[in-house]
């Protein structure tokens, strides 16, 4: 079965070739120029997003956090000429999945839509004490009240839960997080399950993220 990708990107030739090289990587593909469009666009039929962040209407990280606030669940691949650390960090903490720097090989990007989207495929339903994991609602509940994630913070929180109390290494949570080959430093991972630490706790849940020093982190 064909997945559909939704490509926004303002540049028309440039988003003519990145939907046929697409279409050649047996994905269908749906062109959007500008954020309001994509954003509606962005529907359960969408499995992926290749979401270029210079747009001519808005930020394309201020259109992922919209997307992700309308519920679009599928993952997002950020396109931009920038590539320093800082613009990669602030795409992630937007709700992205990828970062791909221009210019890239198409393969590259396929190849990123492929693992992105593997990695999306629902984890099992996991509990750990009032922690609640839905994998088809892609949401963690904490006594019936919703804890808000973003994609890679839930990817995160499921790689610990499904440990069950054991120790996750650091290079399995970055697995888990982010796709393969990503350039995730150690402070990108602390920033992240800080953020998940304060999400908990503001939350009431019992839970929260351990550490063992030199290791990993474990739920304790």
């Amino acid at each position: 079965m064909r997945r559909t990708i939704l490509v926004v990107e303002d540049d028309h030739a440039l988003r003519d070739v990145l939907m046929r090289g697409l279409r050649d990587e047996d994905f269908d593909t749906v062109p959007a120029s500008d954020g309001a469009t994509a954003l509606r666009l962005a529907t359960d039929d969408i499995c992926a997003a290749v979401l270029d962040i210079g747009l001519p209407d808005a930020d394309g990280r201020d259109v992922c956090q919209a997307m992700r606030a309308n519920g679009f669940r599928s993952p997002v691949v950020f396109l931009s000429a920038h590539h320093r650390l800082p613009d990669r960090l602030s795409g992630f903490s937007a709700g992205g999945d990828d970062y791909l720097p221009k210019p890239f090989h198409l393969a590259e990007l396929a190849a990123r839509l492929r693992a992105a989207l593997k990695r999306a495929a629902p984890p099992p339903a996991a509990t750990a004490g009032d922690l609640v994991l839905d994998a088809v609602r892609h949401t963690v509940d904490v006594r019936g009240s919703r804890v808000d994630l973003t994609p890679t913070e839930f990817r995160l929180l499921a790689a610990l839960m499904a440990a069950h109390g054991g120790i996750v290494s650091r290079r399995e949570l970055v697995r888990a997080g982010w796709p393969e080959g990503a350039r995730v430093h150690d402070n990108t991972l602390d920033q992240y399950l800080t953020r998940l630490r304060r999400k908990l706790r503001a939350a009431d849940s019992e839970r929260t993220i351990g550490t063992a020093r030199g290791i990993g982190h474990h739920l304790a």
